[in-house]
């Protein structure tokens, strides 16, 4: 199988400008004809059902919570990225593309990233006509402030609640949309598979999560929006309903699955307090604009924080990165943070966090100042940790985030299946092997409001639809097959939980394919991991009856295709013999203990293909083609 990334000809900035000037058009009066399903109605999802709409196309949306405006988009708290300039500190277009292609340890297409940053500047008027409440300075202008990975400010934001304000706009958007008929909206939906006829992706399986029922949805074109598979870990900072099943039963229908094994760890989280608890809680990177990380310089040391004097604090990331300090990039950071601890100058009573200590600016700026810029955040650290980080640091660790790896699409968002498009970060993303922060929202919003309005038009200006109804026998096919899943689940009976077989997962993937990693420890962990999938296949217990609202049913599919996702993460790092981005190898560091890439060999997207049960996953390799950024050493000092 050959990959074609269709990246447009021409150069690099003119790519997007050309690309849209020339693709087949539908006339504004034939777009009512063609129905879109959209599965996800985050950021990506929900922008992307609000344009389509308002364009004239009939749009079914679903997602399983009870409302749009529960997506985990809401949890994003720092920013969004664009390069506006408003600061005149020096950003540009071309220095948002550079810094993520170098933010992501050059693993990303050009062409991909710099339609992104260009199309970032729209996003902000966009949202801003919207009612989006970003921060303003006293003249009324908007504000910015900086993130990690870059030396300028271009990070809008709207206190610690970006990413629920900026889902607000576009559920505003989509509202309307649902008031005049346009959008039909499946709330408490689960997409349990994917129905392709002909070649094509022409509609979903869906599960009501409240009567039970199996449906069957027709579309001329599916688009998943479904977010990233970081609760493979159990612990991380995803929502607990997040998940990887819409994803992962569209790679088993044949859609490739792009570098599973880049997983982002962000470095500035709540640390584990005992195994009660079933998520990690973010504290944003926006904090390292003001707080110090820090711990003790000597091993063992027992003091309070306030009780170290200043000659006896190792500010480790300002020491080690002079040019970046605190605001590193979150693969860099969370490295650093782990390095520390395992020298056992880790601090609190697990001996697993480190000093985030907003002291010196408190001092400079005053504690109201602060208090306007994180006072939600700070109120959320003291409410779950009990301790006034007015008052004293916080303490902070690295956790499981982000997934720059998802669905394999080329530069029209589609996969490789026809019609079938991935959006946000179900996708493999514009992100490389790590992702900057605040591009998350930045690369949702760009796919929803102006990418796929044009890709998905062009698609479907093409033709050649078949005529079919939800009666044609490929519906039936799959949904019998839907229904096989859920019956063998509730068929088993066996005597562990679901949850135990997550957190047995959770432990083998965090240990193994998590931080850092190592050729013996990811052998072992995949053949762990089909134990446990055995274990879980054999003796699960699933409560209930598939009629009505059951969430123990909804956790068992999940976490069976977790059981799948982990063995090919595992795989996946195992065979990428090199250090980059949020993928780090233990045999592949300098001396120093930076990650060592290996651009000769490795400069390539990994998509994986499912051969089928028991016959394993054969990968593609997509070459990466650097005209505009030599890949370089990737350094921050």
């Amino acid at each position: 199988m050959e990959l074609q990334s269709k990246i447009p000809a021409g150069k690099l900035a003119d790519k997007w400008t050309d690309y849209k000037a020339h693709i087949k058009l539908i006339n504004p009066a034939n777009r009512r004809k063609y129905e879109v399903i959209v599965v996800g109605t985050g950021l990506a999802g929900g922008s992307a059902a609000a344009s389509l709409a308002e364009m004239g196309y009939k749009v079914k949306a679903f997602c399983f919570q009870d409302s749009p405006r529960r997506a985990h988009s809401i949890a994003a708290q720092g920013g969004i990225n664009a390069a506006k300039n408003y600061q005149n500190d020096g950003d540009s277009i071309y220095r948002l593309f550079y810094d993520t292609i170098k933010g992501g340890d050059y693993r990303a297409r050009e062409g991909n990233v710099y339609r992104l940053a260009e199309l970032s500047v729209n996003i902000i008027d966009q949202c801003v006509a919207q009612g989006v409440p970003f921060a303003r300075e006293y003249s009324g202008y908007l504000d910015n402030r900086s993130f990690g990975g870059a030396q300028v400010s271009r990070t809008f934001y709207s206190r610690g609640q970006t990413g629920q304000q900026l889902l607000l706009g576009a559920y505003s958007s989509m509202a309307k949309q649902m008031g005049l008929g346009n959008i039909q909206m499946y709330s408490r939906y689960e997409m349990l598979d994917l129905v392709i006829i002909n070649g094509k992706a022409r509609g979903i399986i869906a599960r009501n999560m409240v009567t039970g029922t199996i449906e069957r949805f027709l579309a001329d074109a599916v688009l998943l929006s479904t977010g990233g598979y970081g609760n493979v870990y159990y612990l991380s900072t995803n929502a607990k309903g997040s998940n990887v099943t819409a994803a992962w039963r569209a790679h088993k229908r044949g859609a490739l699955f792009g570098n599973p094994c880049y997983v982002q760890i962000h470095p500035t989280c709540i640390p584990v307090s005992g195994d009660h608890q079933s998520k990690l809680t973010l504290m944003s990177e926006s904090l390292r604009n003001d707080g110090r990380v820090w711990v003790p310089k000597n091993p063992g040391d027992t003091r309070a924080p306030q009780s170290i004097p200043e000659d006896e604090r190792d500010y480790f990331l300002e020491r080690k990165y002079p040019s970046f300090g605190n605001l590193v990039p979150r693969d860099v950071a969370s490295r650093n943070a782990k390095a520390v601890c395992d020298e056992g100058k880790g601090v609190g009573s697990s001996k697993l966090a480190v000093y985030l200590d907003f002291a010196d600016s408190i001092k400079r700026l005053g504690k109201d100042k602060i208090a306007e810029k994180y006072g939600n955040l700070f109120d959320m650290y003291k409410q779950i940790t009990a301790e006034n980080p007015y008052e004293m640091p916080m303490r902070i660790y690295p956790a499981v985030h982000y997934t720059m790896g998802g669905l394999w699409v080329d530069y029209n968002l589609m996969s490789n299946i026809n019609g079938l498009f991935v959006l946000g970060e179900a996708n493999f993303s514009d992100h490389g092997a790590n992702r900057l922060g605040a591009s998350a929202l930045m690369q949702g919003l760009a796919d929803g409001y102006f990418v796929i309005p044009y890709t998905l038009g062009a698609y479907l200006a093409e033709g050649g639809f078949d005529k079919v109804t939800i009666d044609h026998d490929e519906f039936k096919r799959v949904e019998s097959e839907v229904r096989g899943r859920v019956d063998k689940l509730l068929s088993i009976k066996g005597e562990h939980s679901v949850d135990h077989y997550h957190k047995k997962l959770g432990k083998v993937m965090w240990d193994y394919v998590g931080m850092s990693r190592n050729a013996d420890g990811l052998k072992f962990a995949i053949e762990e991991i089909k134990k446990i999938r055995d274990q879980f296949w054999q003796d699960v217990r699933v409560s209930g009856d598939p009629a009505g609202l059951n969430q123990s049913l909804e956790k068992a599919g999940r976490v069976a295709d977790f059981l799948e996702l982990g063995e090919l993460m595992a795989e996946d790092a195992l065979h990428r013999n090199e250090s980059c981005g949020g993928h780090f190898r233990e045999e592949y560091q300098t001396e120093e203990g930076e990650a060592l890439r290996d651009d000769d060999n490795y400069a390539y997207v990994g998509a994986w293909e499912y051969k089928g049960e028991n016959n394993g996953y054969q990968m593609h390799k997509e070459p990466l083609v650097f005209e505009e950024v030599s890949p370089s050493k990737r350094s921050y000092k």
